[in-house]
């Protein structure tokens, strides 16, 4: 059965998410409730053949604890890193996994025969929030999702906001520091060198090694390795002022950023997400909230909700795939009103 061929009122949807080290996949019946599901490491270092082979076994092996075939499917969404053409369904360059050039939607669908539809994988996450999470029911939907870097996304009426090839929505490389540090993108000042968990976890290392976070330093040092977003917050209860300084001085930074999209996407609700939201959703929100009403016009102030990702890990795998049944079922509709 080709792809194109597939009917896409059949009842089950699989997602996939590509992460630098984990891979996950889920079978979803039309009420996206899990049929079965299988994590695996990527390994990623096995080249991009042996790579895009794992997801193959995967998704199989999904397939399986649901009871299913690969008849069975209606779609496959996959969630992935990197710069990526949509349309060819192909990964440019995944750096954390050293694969450049992947041709994912060629290869699933081939093994497959059913239509797979690829997208950022955070885009992928905010989707997710939008249908199923903390931005239901909501027209329009923006994410930030703090982490090594700052990923992001926004959805409007149902609608992923992508570019005309591949995905946008950068806010990480926002510019909110006129001169500031320099970026790993090249660019100085960007969101993500200021506010990325990366970023935190750096400064509250150099505030534990000059003595400003004792109960950081005695948990786990100076090693920007090991401080990670549930030690932060530890630290931060344990009473470490300067480590909540640098937490609210990063949300005011979110804030700058987030204040510049209200005034050009004004969306409903502002979702924040990722391990550092997690670990201290009571800090991190209503200093993200105040921070974004001081930095948006007053006509603007109320327009907008902040609030936490309620997802997790299911925010991604979830909404790529509700994401590549509305690209397929749309496809599917122009190509009828096209035969009529």
């Amino acid at each position: 059965m080709s792809a194109d061929s597939v009917e896409t009122t059949s009842r089950y949807w699989a997602g996939f998410d590509l992460g630098g080290t984990k891979m996950l996949a889920k079978i979803f019946d039309s009420e996206y409730k899990t049929l079965g599901k299988k994590r695996r490491k990527t390994k990623g270092h096995t080249g991009v053949e042996m790579g895009l082979e794992r997801m193959v076994q995967t998704i199989h092996q999904a397939l399986e604890e649901a009871s299913l075939t690969p008849s069975d499917l209606a779609g496959i969404g996959v969630g992935c890193p990197g710069p990526l053409e949509l349309q060819a369904g192909i990964i440019f360059e995944a750096p954390n996994l050293g694969w450049y050039n992947a041709p994912v939607k060629a290869v699933l669908e081939k093994e497959f025969g059913c239509p797979v539809v690829i997208c950022n994988d955070v885009d992928a996450g905010v989707y997710g929030e939008y249908r199923f999470g903390a931005g239901k029911g909501a027209q329009s939907v923006m994410g930030i999702f703090p982490g090594t870097g700052i990923g992001g996304g926004a959805v409007y009426r149902g609608q992923l906001i992508q570019g005309s090839i591949s995905s946008c929505m950068e806010i990480g490389h926002i510019k909110v520091l006129l001169e500031g540090p320099e970026c790993g993108c090249g660019q100085h000042g960007c969101l993500e060198v200021l506010a990325s968990r990366l970023a935190i976890s750096a400064a509250a290392a150099q505030a534990a090694y000059r003595g400003d976070a004792p109960v950081l330093r005695s948990m786990v040092g100076t090693d920007l390795s090991d401080i990670r977003s549930g030690i932060l917050a530890s630290a931060i209860k344990g009473g470490d002022e300067s480590v909540k300084n640098i937490i609210l001085r990063a949300a005011e930074y979110i804030g700058i950023a987030a204040g510049n999209l209200v005034h050009t996407f004004s969306p409903e609700i502002i979702v924040l997400g990722g391990g550092l939201v997690e670990a201290m959703p009571e800090l991190i929100v209503p200093a993200v909230t105040e921070a974004t009403r001081r930095n948006v016009m007053p006509t603007f102030k109320d327009s907008f909700k902040v609030v936490a990702a309620q997802l997790g890990d299911d925010s991604s795998v979830m909404g790529v795939a509700a994401w590549a049944q509305y690209v397929i079922q749309q496809n599917s509709s122009m190509r009828i009103e096209t035969q009529v």
